[in-house]
């Protein structure tokens, strides 16, 4: 893995993240650094899925990857976000 994939992983993240924070109502209690790594474990999922499905590399954008993406964000958000929720309210 070279470092422009890893900047171009970080960067597609942040993307993926905050569009997926975005698709998740209401006020979400993470930090950005979790919402850009869910992004990142969210668009390469999201890839991997694509790929599989065979709607990875289409030509112009490829709409169904991001939404595939998008989708596996917003779940990671809501989830991290609940879980957090309750670990605040046991305290």
């Amino acid at each position: 893995m070279e470092i422009s994939s890893i900047i171009s992983a970080i960067f597609i993240g942040i993307i993926i993240g905050v569009l997926g924070r975005l698709v998740v109502p209401g006020r979400q209690r993470i930090g950005i650094l979790w919402t850009i790594l869910v992004g990142i474990v969210a668009a390469l999922i999201g890839t991997a899925i694509a790929e599989a499905l065979d709607v990875a590399d289409t030509k112009g954008v490829d709409w169904v990857e991001w939404l595939i993406q998008i989708g596996l964000a917003a779940v990671g958000v809501a989830a991290l976000d609940r879980s957090k929720g309750r670990g605040r309210l046991r305290r």
